[in-house]
């Protein structure tokens, strides 16, 4: 850049960045890191346009703040497109799944657990699961389907008869 066209960015910053920088944070919510980068992204765009900016007929501040509202707008479209996905049809809602008596079940099924777990000194000896499976409560019918997987991998764990 020839040292007029420094000079000239010099003084557009000088006169201009502090009314440019309040106008950013106005058109960002007063987000103060994006209105840095819109302030960063004017003063490059007027840089690159210095040359148009000499013989600009109007006010160089209103041209800076019309390329931050710009530049304000163009994020808020790209970032509103990266979130919205077009269809041709909106979707039918699917029933809501009613997962109330699931969780019924798994609390029941942990208290007889708890329950049994007080009861039993080892899971795995089948004798005491059978003993805690005998009785008629939640308790005794977690016992049992515990004492028929025991049975079914016991079977499993048997060499076959040649």
């Amino acid at each position: 850049m020839p040292g007029s066209q420094t000079a000239l960015m010099q003084q557009l910053y000088d006169e201009h960045a502090a009314a440019l920088f309040r106008h950013c944070l106005r058109l960002t919510g007063q987000d103060r890191a994006r209105a840095e980068d819109v302030l960063q992204r004017t003063l490059l765009r007027a840089w690159r346009h210095i040359d148009e900016l000499e013989d600009f007929p109007g006010s160089v501040r209103a041209w800076l703040f019309t390329v931050a509202r710009h530049i304000v707008i163009d994020e808020w479209r790209t970032t509103r497109n990266r979130h919205e996905v077009s269809v041709a049809e909106v979707p039918e809602p699917g029933p809501a799944e009613d997962i109330t008596d699931q969780q019924l079940l798994s609390w029941v099924v942990a208290d007889a657990l708890r329950d049994c777990g007080e009861r039993l000194t080892d899971w795995t000896d089948p004798a005491q699961v059978a003993r805690c499976a005998a009785g008629g409560t939640h308790a005794a019918l977690v016992a049992r389907g515990l004492d028929e997987a025991l049975t079914a991998a016991a079977m499993e764990a048997e060499p076959a008869a040649p």
